[in-house]
């Protein structure tokens, strides 16, 4: 059983993002709880509590009392929470210690001095519960999100835990890794477990949550059975700050309406990793001020595509051709723009203004009040002064795109764009790329996010085996496709 009494808790550095004010609650043994909430609600920093990185890592006030199962965890070290509690990250790569997946697994066994023959009994027990036969025996580095995601399961799961915490688990997965991820969640459910997981994805745990925690301001705002939770109207949970209960069924679709009927045409693309064949696009034509909804499950080549597609790959072959003239890679790098994945890859300066007034051309001056009114437009002015590396995933990931916006640039490339960001800052940014699309840029969003599809983006990439399986606009064909695709999670047989 999981207590929290009176449970306070603020950041040694001043940041009130993620405090937490009088938290009361229990959790019965055996639970799957979904905490949610907006951005900055606390719902990260309740979830430290329970796997002991705060106080043992992040330091900070606490008040108050965490236990599991009668222990207070504020006063054990972290190699004891290990056994208790079994933690799986956003980032599932800020929690690998080995470089090859059988390493990882037993890691966290070893340092407990667990015997050898009981590890190699758990590693065979796990492996066969959670499928992950093909991941073994591999490098982590050469694993996909979803793979990735699965081995941080399964290190937490070796460690043979009562209760799991896991933290927005699905921000950087695709659809299918998403449903995989719900199979291995019901697994632990079956087995009697408590689990916590903070989200904000939701719909694919609406079959799998007995409880509902609202979390606002540091606060828990509401405590839902999930049966009355699912009877909250749609507009409610828009106006909680909460993403779709339900898969989406595209219902609010746009008609692209270009301000042109000119067309960039893609020729002949392709590159290779080591002489095999990744990218295949041998002829692709799009209507010039779209808004280009790139989607295909991870691995299938999407990523490839944007970088090829914006002259980032020096060995790509391939041209664009914008109102008859023609434009090979090098030329790409000035008409393009792209934000990363992982924005952090891409931020460069000391705070977040600065950061922004870096991808302007001419004068600094002139140019600080466009930054800061396109900071305004994505809800980033709280952070103007501050670094960017101590920002959230959420909040790096916009001033990426903040930055892309104020690049000026004809031909902007989104990489998950709202990855990690709750149904507020989603609309934000959906705002943001109509207002471009209005400008007249042509915008290709590489993206997971339905909710995102639905709001802004008017002609859709599918791609397959690093080839375009299908390509064109908003038709019922079209549609019914996007839905098989977003649709409900498919039970295991």
């Amino acid at each position: 059983m999981i207590e929290f009494q009176n449970v306070s808790f603020a950041y040694e550095n001043g940041d009130h993002a993620g405090q937490l004010h009088n938290i009361n609650f229990t959790i019965p043994d055996g639970q799957v709880v979904l905490l949610c909430g907006e951005s900055g609600c606390g719902k990260t920093t309740l979830t430290r509590l329970l796997n002991g990185l705060i106080p043992n890592y992040y330091e900070g006030r606490l008040e108050g009392s965490v236990f599991i199962d009668g222990k207070s965890i504020v006063e054990k070290p972290l190699y004891e929470i290990a056994s208790l509690t079994g933690s799986v990250f956003q980032n599932p790569r800020s929690q690998f210690f080995a470089v090859d997946t059988n390493s990882e697994l037993a890691f966290g066994c070893e340092n407990l001095g667990i015997a050898e023959n009981e590890i190699i009994a758990r590693m065979k027990r796990t492996v066969a519960e959670l499928h992950i036969e093909t991941l073994m025996d591999r490098s982590i580095f050469a694993l996909s999100g979803g793979e990735k995601q699965k081995i941080a399961c399964a290190s937490a799961a070796m460690m043979e835990p009562e209760v799991f915490v896991l933290d927005e688990p699905s921000s950087n997965l695709d659809i299918k890794s998403i449903r995989e991820l719900a199979e291995v969640i019901t697994l632990w459910k079956n087995q009697g477990k408590t689990i916590l997981i903070a989200e904000h994805r939701l719909s694919y745990l609406m079959d799998l949550a007995d409880r509902v925690l609202y979390m606002k301001d540091g606060q828990i705002e509401n405590d839902f059975s999930i049966a009355d939770f699912r009877k909250i109207p749609p507009d409610e949970i828009s106006r909680m700050g909460l993403r779709s209960l339900y898969p989406v069924t595209f219902h609010n679709h746009h008609t692209f309406t270009a301000k042109n009927k000119d067309e960039i045409i893609l020729s002949d693309f392709r590159f290779a990793y080591a002489e095999s064949l990744v990218l295949k696009v041998e002829h692709l034509v799009i209507p010039q001020g779209s808004i280009v909804g790139v989607i295909g499950n991870n691995g299938a080549g999407k990523t490839t595509f944007a970088r090829c597609l914006c002259g980032l790959e020096k060995k790509a072959s391939g041209a664009i051709t914008i109102k008859g003239k023609t434009y090979l890679r090098k030329k790409r790098l000035n008409q393009c723009y792209m934000v990363m994945q992982n924005p952090s890859h891409q931020l460069f300066t000391e705070d977040v203004l600065d950061e922004v007034l870096l991808s302007m051309d001419g004068d600094e001056e002139e140019n600080r009040p466009i930054a800061e009114k396109i900071l305004s437009d994505l809800n980033l002015t709280p952070f103007t002064e501050r670094h960017p590396m101590s920002l959230s995933g959420g909040q790096q990931q916009r001033v990426a795109v903040a930055s892309a916006v104020a690049s000026g640039r004809e031909i902007m490339i989104f990489d998950e764009p709202t990855s990690g960001l709750d149904f507020r800052h989603m609309e934000e940014v959906a705002k943001v790329l109509r207002k471009l699309q209005k400008a007249g840029k042509t915008l290709f969003i590489i993206t997971h996010d339905p909710e995102l599809i639905e709001r802004c983006c008017d002609y859709f990439i599918f791609i397959e085996n690093g080839e375009v399986s299908w390509h064109g606009g908003w038709n019922l064909q079209n549609k019914q496709q996007l839905e098989l695709f977003f649709g409900p999670q498919r039970k295991r047989r």
